[in-house]
C-alpha cells in the first residue's frame, strides 16, 4: 500500500527547476532519497510538505489529495526539516508542552521512551544542545504522535557514529511496526544498512526510484557512476 504518492512534481526557480519527479513510499518501508547538493532533494521534501508551493503535480497521502486534506494528513505524519527550528531559550519541556496540544494522538509513553533512548534532558534549552542533540529532540517529537510516515531531511548528518547507529536501529524498529520512512541523506552507508528503496535525483530530474536491490550495485557506487557521467577532464 502506498502511503505517499508523488506524481509529476514540478517547481521552477530562476536558476533551478525540479522536473517531473514521481515516486511512491510504501507502508512499512524505508526509502532513501539521494542526490548531490543542489539536486533538488530539499525542494522536493518541502513541496510534498506544503512548505513551498509546487507549480504542477499531485501529492497524495493515504489515498487523499494533500491540498484538500492537509490538516488531517499532518496529524498522521511526522517531519523534521531542520535540526534547530525551536525557540532557543525555552526549555525542552516547555516546547513539548506546546507541541503535544496539536496532536490528539500524542503518546506520552512514546515521548518518554525516546527521551531516554536519545539521552535528552528536558531542563535544557535548544541553545544548550549540540546540533545532533537538537535533531534527536526534533525526531522524538515526530515519533510521539503515532505518525504512520516520517519525512526527514538529513537526519543522520551531524551525529556521531554511535548516535547514528542508535537512530538507524530506531528506524528499523519502526519499519517493523509498519511505519514508513522517507529520508534524504549523503551518508550512503546508512542506506546500505536500513533502506528498502531508493529515489535518486540529479539536477532536478528523477534518475531512479525503486527497490534498492534493483540498482544492481551499492548505493554509493551507483550514485558516483551516474554523477561522473557529466565530468570531463
Amino acid at each position: 500500500m502506498s502511503i505517499l504518492s508523488v506524481n509529476g512534481l514540478y517547481k521552477r526557480y530562476p536558476s533551478f527547476s525540479l522536473e517531473d519527479v514521481s515516486f511512491c513510499v510504501e507502508s512499512g518501508s524505508i526509502m532513501g532519497f539521494i542526490g548531490r547538493n543542489g539536486a533538488g532533494k530539499t525542494t522536493t521534501l518541502k513541496s510534498i510538505l506544503g512548505l513551498v508551493h509546487p507549480d504542477a503535480g499531485t501529492i497524495r497521502y493515504f489515498g487523499m489529495d494533500f491540498s484538500e486534506h492537509e490538516a488531517e494528513i499532518k496529524q498522521r505524519i511526522g517531519y523534521v526539516v531542520s535540526a534547530s527550528g525551536h525557540y532557543k531559550k525555552k526549555k525542552i519541556r516547555t516546547i513539548t508542552d506546546v507541541t503535544r496540544r496539536f496532536y490528539p494522538n500524542w503518546s506520552e509513553a512514546d515521548y518518554r521512551h525516546y527521551l531516554e533512548v536519545f539521552h535528552l534532558d528536558e531542563d535544557k534549552t535548544p541553545d544548550q544542545l549540540s546540533e545532533g542533540m537538537k535533531l534527536k529532540y526534533s525526531i522524538s517529537l515526530a515519533l510521539s504522535h503515532a505518525a504512520e510516515l516520517l519525512i526527514l531531511d538529513e537526519p543522520t548528518s551531524g551525529l556521531d557514529p554511535v548516535s547514528r547507529e542508535e537512530l538507524l536501529d530506531v528506524f528499523t524498529q519502526l519499519r517493523g511496526r509498519g511505519t514508513a520512512i522517507l529520508f534524504s541523506t549523503h551518508i550512503t552507508s546508512d542506506l546500505e544498512k536500513c533502506a528498502d528503496a531508493i529515489t535518486y535525483i540529479k539536477s532536478g530530474k528523477l534518475l531512479f526510484t525503486g527497490p534498492k536491490k534493483d540498482l544492481g550495485c551499492g548505493v554509493e557506487e551507483y550514485m558516483i557512476r551516474n554523477e561522473k557521467e557529466d565530468l570531463h577532464v
